[in-house]
């Protein structure tokens, strides 16, 4: 998700073609981890700004009204969002209604100008940074901040609210203090929380309660009804998408890394795209993106000491849910990379994966891709300190996933 008040993952584009960066995600503890989280955690929150807009102000009045009913862990602390959400959902309904009145029929008989293509790979892996400099193809297109929280009237409103609410925003992320706009790509997964909580960015209001959302990583264990809501609603995120642009779809949501059967299912066409990373850095990475995300999203307490343990265990069905289901993608239509490759030599990944993919447009793209990684060039990532316990984990839970993509158990880079 985004920097705004949802984040997303490693870099992200600012208004013109420069490339930034981002974070995202997931996590169950001892004893002595939930001390050392929880004042870990609350030393870092003092410098996470507080955001004027979070990812509930997205819901319309009935996803508002299904969220209270799951009963999320509420605080007066985070009262302000829960309030604003609630007077956003009666505004998002009206709009919602006006736009389909509108646009409805459009939409539903707007045939897919070109399959999508799937960025997949757990938070933070790279998606993101692999995600802007994709979409600087300009046959290659995006759904922006703007589009993907409010996905049921944004062809009805995006022109004229998202330059008048532009303040609202934080100047910058409050990850890497890189520049933030509704107008940056983002996350589908995103508008698929809103438009139906079947997702499992629901978590942001049950971080201790992972039975709630853990069906929605992949829509097979889903019910049969709720199945059909979000293919269509998927669907229709793709169709609005093609009403305004004849651009081929480039798709960023580490969720979908866990739903290839589905996704092969609708869209048989469809390319993707798989970037993997030492476990060690994503699990470093992820811990403080989900505190970040939280922090800047919750309507409940925080709760530092779920965060590390379901990190882990995300990740290891993330990595298993690939590796089980990426034979049914026929071979043409997949390309894996690794993140360090991308990160040493982005130019030559990025033009392999045109290569192989046939993507077009690589000759319009190349002297865009230069001019974004000399813009870059000097940017420095985020470091952090050994965590002796996080370490371990990595050396004896995901020794295995090491093994599986040649990194030394031992070794991590920063994050």
């Amino acid at each position: 998700m985004t920097g705004m008040s949802v984040t997303s993952a490693d870099y992200s584009r600012s208004a013109g073609t420069s490339v930034n960066v981002r974070g995202e995600h997931t996590s169950s503890a001892t004893a002595e981890q939930t001390d050392k989280s929880t004042a870990s955690a609350k030393k870092s929150r003092m410098s996470v700004q507080r955001n004027r807009v979070s990812l509930w102000h997205g819901l319309d009045a009935g996803g508002m009204v299904s969220l209270l009913r799951l009963r999320p862990e509420l605080n007066l602390r985070n009262a302000d969002r829960l309030l604003g959400g609630v007077l956003m959902s009666g505004a998002n309904s009206l709009l919602n209604a006006v736009s389909s009145l509108i646009y409805g029929r459009r939409v539903a008989a707007q045939k897919l100008n070109r399959p999508p293509l799937f960025i997949l790979g757990h938070w933070r892996s790279g998606t993101t940074m692999l995600h802007n400099l994709l979409t600087l193809n300009p046959e290659l297109g995006f759904l922006n901040l703007y589009q993907c929280l409010n996905p049921g009237h944004f062809l009805l409103t995006e022109k004229v609210i998202a330059p008048l609410t532009e303040w609202m925003l934080s100047s910058t992320r409050p990850m890497d203090n890189m520049p933030l706009s509704w107008s940056l790509p983002q996350e589908d997964e995103m508008g698929l929380c809103v438009s139906t909580l079947l997702s499992p960015y629901i978590m942001i209001a049950f971080q201790d309660r992972m039975d709630v959302y853990e069906r929605f990583f992949d829509p097979r264990d889903m019910t049969p009804k709720e199945q059909q809501v979000w293919k269509s609603a998927l669907l229709s995120l793709l169709q609005k998408f093609a009403l305004r642009s004849d651009q081929t779809p480039v798709m960023k949501s580490p969720t979908h890394t866990f739903r290839v059967p589905t996704l092969m299912e609708m869209f048989p066409q469809a390319k993707f795209v798989y970037i993997h990373r030492n476990p060690r850095d994503v699990i470093r990475s992820t811990v403080r993106l989900r505190e970040v995300l939280f922090t800047e999203n919750s309507i409940g307490p925080l709760h530092p000491e779920c965060w590390l343990g379901q990190t882990v265990d995300v990740y290891e069905r993330c990595i298993r849910s690939y590796e089980n289901a990426k034979h049914l993608i026929p071979g043409k239509q997949l390309v894996e990379i690794g993140f360090e490759d991308l990160e040493a030599n982005p130019g030559e990944v990025v033009h392999r994966i045109h290569r192989e993919l046939d993507l077009g447009g690589w000759e319009k793209t190349r002297p865009l891709l230069t001019r974004a990684l000399a813009e870059f060039a000097d940017y420095r990532k985020n470091s952090f300190r050994p965590d002796a316990e996080m370490d371990s984990l990595v050396r004896t839970r995901l020794a295995w996933v090491c093994e599986l993509y040649g990194y030394d158990v031992n070794k991590a880079r920063v994050a």
